[in-house]
């Protein structure tokens, strides 16, 4: 199953399932996963967490199981952990 980024008709960034054209709402748009990845830097920097200990921290404080197929969720995701370990 493959999924590509697009946006709602009022501009929300939108997974759409390429196979069934379904979609769903980006995790980008949910408090908890925001809150996440505000403190993903630190939580990084303190831990020195691997990438996939990172996921698995915002999962966790997400409170959500995954969000591999949300490009933009991971991408956010990727440009924050990517900074914290430089």
């Amino acid at each position: 199953m493959t999924h590509s980024p697009a946006y709602s008709i009022t501009g929300s960034p939108i997974m759409v399932d390429n196979e069934t054209g379904k979609f769903f709402v980006s995790h980008i748009e949910d408090d908890k996963f925001r809150s996440a990845i505000e403190g993903l830097y630190e939580y990084v920097l303190d831990t020195g967490a691997d990438c996939d200990d990172a996921y698995d921290w915002v999962c966790d404080q997400a409170e959500i199981s995954t969000f591999v197929a949300d490009q933009y969720a991971w991408d956010m995701f990727y440009d924050v952990f990517i900074q914290a370990t430089k």
